[in-house]
């Protein structure tokens, strides 16, 4: 929890014996807590946002100082506690930010009392959990005779906040079991019983939300998961779905800032809020992400709207626009995900690796359950990525367009992440792969040099000598990392992370013809910096460098020239005279195969 200075709030009481903070000033916003805490949680939200807003906490019915709810308590009875709340002081209506239980009661106020509602922010709130997790919800429900007991809190702290407890979190886990330590059991019991049986409550009436809705969790809360996120914001009409990578379930606590600026941004903007927006957003990076698609195949996610993984398997993936950043994927009306795919509000698209044909085969199947075969993270929009992809392209919907018998889902990448390994191809029925395979590079004569123009974030990793010269990495044939003379042994050697891509360029000797040069590009991590024979060199800068082979030195002189291009061609010939294949033309070889 932050280290901030305690807010000037004061603790006030409605006639109905409701307790509550107030302060700031400004637009109002209620903020309503989870089970087991109170309206002191909300501290650090309030210390950022009292200058421009009229903050309202409350203490729900059995927390704090606010009375019992009902012993069969429904949603409706915290509602209306709330809404009596607002009457009281005056509010026409607010803004709401609810978290866990809290957001169930924000939901049912919102879809009770619209008119009284601007906007709403539900933070890690829970929608038709699984039964494996609904069963242990309910189970710890039945279990409440024992509340209070420290074990029974060490456990609900570690589901929390993770076990061991991070230092980070030492302060907000202190928070934590100080308000578990104080609320009273049978009001915990009360509520917990309703909360565990409530995850379905709006089910049917989230289609009727009428005001803008933002839906928050983070990426590694196993209680309120990414998937709930998302299915409540596609069912609700102006609804959003933001996950916060690497949060639990404590979020508003445990990373008060991160969660802060969303709430803010979220609520400031209103309908038009837009909060996986990046202003810095990279447009150069982007277009070279897409660059990783081969012509080849992707696995297209989303999550439907029961809050279930689905996918299939394409190959008409294409981009449309750098500015704003768009994407196009088309989907069968047959197919058996078209009515989640065309009702969702997002999907994201993993291009694949060659080692991922299993799982190409595997969606493009009628297989029960895809997911089973691969590990997958939820994106900021709660769509599913595919772990071991070349890129991924996370996206909200952008536009649904008629195409005779298919439907082109058009969608604005809000976040993708791409890496340097070989993407899978498909072409005449078939996957192809876009290099050199290193099987039968393995079984080229010993003699044979293999190299490779490795990149770094715009630069490309040299070796310089002794005498002042510059080398590119490059062993006799690609061999092992115990291999000292081989590629991967003179990598080893220099503790360089590298991985190789695509084939660039492949050249028999001037002076022996038996002898064959083959060079790939590739990316590599930044070398260790204390190694002083090991660098990265500027693109730019590389025609300056001393290179004793001239025929690198000319093979260089085209990669230069190619990577500003961004229009890459395989070199095949001799150290004085050859051709450089286009690479659509290259792909008609299996032994050079490759595109950018």
């Amino acid at each position: 929890m932050a280290d901030v200075a305690a807010p000037a709030w004061v603790r006030n009481t409605a006639p109905d014996g409701t307790g509550f903070i107030r302060a700031g000033s400004g637009a109002p916003v209620l903020l309503i807590h989870g089970v087991g805490m109170n309206a002191a949680i909300w501290q650090d939200q309030i210390a950022s946002m009292e200058d421009r807003h009229d903050l309202i906490a409350i203490d729900m019915l059995g927390h704090g100082t606010s009375p019992l709810p009902p012993e069969n308590a429904a949603l409706s009875d915290f509602a209306e506690q709330a809404l009596r709340l607002l009457d009281h002081l005056g509010l026409a209506s607010v803004s709401i930010v609810g978290h866990s239980m809290g957001a169930l009661v924000a939901l049912e106020i919102a879809l009770r009392a619209p008119s009284r509602i601007r906007s709403i922010v539900c933070l890690n709130a829970v929608f038709r959990r699984p039964e494996t997790l609904a069963r242990a919800v309910r189970e710890r429900a039945a279990a409440l005779g024992t509340h209070g007991d420290p074990s029974a809190i060490a456990a609900t702290l570690a589901r929390w906040f993770g076990d061991p407890l991070p230092e980070s979190l030492a302060g907000a886990a202190a928070t934590a079991r100080t308000a578990l330590e104080g609320v009273d059991p049978e009001g915990y019991a009360r509520t917990y019983r309703l909360f565990a049986h409530a995850d379905a409550e709006h089910a049917e009436t989230l289609a009727g939300l009428a005001g803008p809705a933002l839906f928050m969790t983070g990426s590694d809360d196993s209680n309120s998961t990414p998937a709930m996120s998302a299915a409540m914001a596609r069912l609700a009409p102006h609804g959003q779905c933001l996950v916060l990578s690497g949060e639990r379930h404590m979020m508003a606590m445990a990373s008060p800032e991160k969660v802060t600026h969303h709430i803010s941004a979220f609520l400031d903007a209103g309908e038009a809020a837009t909060p996986q927006d990046d202003p810095a957003f990279d447009s150069g990076e982007f277009r070279r992400a897409l660059g990783s698609f081969l012509t080849g195949v992707t696995i297209v996610t989303t999550v439907s709207a029961e809050g279930e993984p689905r996918g299939f398997t394409a190959n008409s993936f294409a981009s449309v626009s750098l500015e704003p950043p768009l994407v196009l994927v088309c989907i069968a009306k047959k197919a058996l995900g078209h009515s989640a795919f065309s009702t969702s509000k997002g999907f994201a698209i993993n291009i694949l690796s060659e080692s991922q044909k299993a799982q190409s085969g595997i969606f493009a199947s009628k297989a029960a359950d895809k997911f089973a075969t691969v590990t997958w993270q939820p994106g900021q929009s709660g769509n599913p990525l595919i772990d071991g992809s070349v890129a991924v392209f996370d996206c909200a919907m952008h536009k649904l367009v008629d195409a005779g018998d298919h439907s082109i889902l058009i969608g604005r990448v809000r976040d993708f992440s791409h890496n340097g390994a070989q993407p899978l191809g498909y072409c005449r029925g078939t996957y192809v792969t876009p290099g050199l395979s290193q099987e039968a590079l393995a079984a080229a004569p010993h003699g044979t040099e293999v190299g490779a123009i490795l990149e770094n974030e715009g630069r490309v990793l040299f070796f310089e000598t002794p005498d002042g010269f510059h080398e590119l990495p490059a062993g006799r044939g690609l061999g092992s990392p115990k291999d000292a003379g081989s590629l991967k042994g003179c990598l080893a050697a220099k503790a360089v992370d590298a991985q190789l891509g695509f084939l660039f360029a492949v050249w028999d000797d001037a002076a022996d013809p038996s002898r064959s040069h083959v060079y790939y590009r590739g990316s590599v991590t930044a070398p260790s910096p204390g190694d002083r024979q090991t660098r990265l060199v500027d693109i730019d800068h590389i025609v300056d460098l001393r290179i004793a082979d001239p025929a690198v030195r000319s093979m260089l002189a085209r990669y230069v020239r190619e990577r500003t291009e961004d229009a890459f061609g395989v070199y095949v010939g001799n150290a004085v005279e050859g051709e450089v294949r286009p690479l659509a033309r290259a792909a008609s070889s299996q032994a050079l195969t490759g595109r950018r």
